[in-house]
């Protein structure tokens, strides 16, 4: 993908703005069960987040790698969506109607090969660009081809840099992340219970290294296989968790950041399933 750019913003996300600082931004990290393979149920899922969100002051709503199907490696081909797919138009309806930036993850037809794990970003201006995840988790490469290109948005002044799961093992993703000058560092997931201590020590040490505020947004039901524990938070510039879901609970995280500062608070989604119907 080109970097995208946001509609609000008079400047391409890889320029760095020097004369006026970012507005305040409030980035929302859903974590929702979803139902294995079932498209239309999960939209709807992600569509109830968005509307919430949104009322909560959200700029941009995030989702777990492959939110829109579940982790499904194996079903990977025959859910592959084109990249004018039905599923990203009413994505992009919701954030024109909410003005606010949607990030999904979704598996992407490739007509070179294997499908992408891809973030689909769908923009109030009713534009929609993606993310291709760069590096692989061992076994991916089996079913799907990674992308090349590293993903930096603008959103009013805020450039926000896109890892999903893998990438953000590998140092050089977010150095390019840093070089690129992004002011946060946001990762899409899927992280098991017994993998999440290290993997939120690797994102606090980028959140340190770097300076920027790092955000995570992780799965909290069973899917493909993996059993998820949720708690989607951030880390602060000192390496700090400043804000977490209670575990698997459906939330949303309300990442607040102004001036590089993270605060923020927790809304639980009392009305969505803990787990969804997944049979694998």
């Amino acid at each position: 993908m080109a970097l995208a750019r946001d509609p609000s913003s008079t400047q391409p996300a890889k320029q760095k703005m020097t004369t006026t600082k970012p507005a305040p931004i409030t980035i929302a990290l859903a974590q929702l069960a979803v139902s294995k393979a079932a498209v239309d149920d999960n939209l709807q899922m992600h569509l109830t987040c968005i509307e919430r969100a949104a009322a909560l002051g959200a700029n941009v709503v995030a989702f777990p790698e492959l939110s829109l199907t579940g982790y499904e490696l194996a079903l990977l081909s025959q859910l592959a969506m084109p990249r004018d797919d039905a599923t990203f138009a009413v994505l992009t309806a919701a954030a024109v109607a909410n003005n606010t930036v949607v990030i999904a993850g979704c598996p992407l037809h490739n007509p070179n090969g294997k499908p992408h794990i891809a973030a689909v970003i769908c923009f109030p201006n009713g534009e929609h660009t993606f993310y291709l995840k760069q590096h692989l988790h061992e076994g991916e490469e089996v079913y799907c081809a990674p992308g090349h290109e590293s993903g930096l948005i603008n959103v009013n002044g805020t450039r926000i840099a896109l890892a999903v799961c893998a990438d953000f093992t590998h140092p050089s993703h977010d150095a390019i992340a840093a070089a690129q000058q992004a002011d946060v560092y946001l990762a899409s997931a899927l992280i098991s219970p017994g993998g999440y201590a290290k993997d939120a020590g690797m994102l606090a040490t980028i959140a340190k290294h770097h300076q920027l505020p790092v955000l995570l947004a992780n799965h909290v039901s069973s899917t493909g296989g993996w059993q998820t524990c949720g708690n989607s938070g951030g880390w602060n510039t000192a390496g700090e968790l400043t804000v977490k879901a209670n575990g698997t609970q459906p939330s949303l995280v309300l990442c607040h950041i102004h001036h590089g500062v993270l605060s923020g608070g927790v809304e639980v989604m009392t009305h969505l399933p803990s787990k969804a119907s997944i049979t694998d």
